[in-house]
């Protein structure tokens, strides 16, 4: 595998302040979606959820951060499937005052390429340090399982601290 670059941009919207990465697959808008919304597809190279999405949330547990990771709540305020996803995460760690990240996904797809954009909200500018490694990691990790590759070959430490820098002066 090649050596990875930092792939994210700072975007304003409706008033929040998101990371935004891009990532295409030679694949059907659907399939793609399933990669992102299925739990066991997503398990392949993020986590798994669980509960009914059909009653607005869900449970998520990330599986590649350690076996301590508490599950998180994730309300899911849009889904037009193939083409968009809205979910508000709410981090159990934080106490009474839990922590709430806005996650976009859109999908499009043109001549059987399939674009994925995906973004979190930063609403510290400080975060981006860390929360743009993280997902350059986990969607080079998905582009690996949706593409045949071996999702445990890309290693984290090849994202972070080497990316802190980019995104440090991105959203600085």
């Amino acid at each position: 595998m090649s050596i990875p670059t930092p792939t994210g941009r700072r975007l304003d919207r409706d008033g929040e302040t998101y990371v935004e990465l891009v990532r295409t697959f030679r694949a059907p808008i659907e399939d793609v979606w399933a990669a992102v919304t299925e739990s066991d597809r997503l398990a392949r190279w993020l986590g798994t959820w669980t509960g009914d999405p059909a009653e607005g949330h869900v449970l998520f547990q990330m599986t590649f951060e350690g076996d301590d990771v508490p599950r998180e709540a994730f309300r899911i305020d849009e889904c037009v499937p193939p083409h968009r996803l809205r979910i508000t995460t709410s981090m159990p760690y934080d106490g009474e005052n839990p922590e709430h990240w806005l996650l976009r996904v859109d999908l499009a797809e043109a001549d059987g390429v399939t674009t994925l954009t995906f973004a979190q909200n930063v609403p510290d500018p400080e975060m981006a340090e860390n929360v743009g490694p993280g997902w350059d990691y986990y969607l080079d990790r998905m582009v690996a399982a949706e593409t045949g590759g071996d999702p445990a070959a890309i290693d984290f430490d090849d994202y972070h601290p080497a990316f802190a820098d980019h995104y440090r002066k991105a959203f600085g």
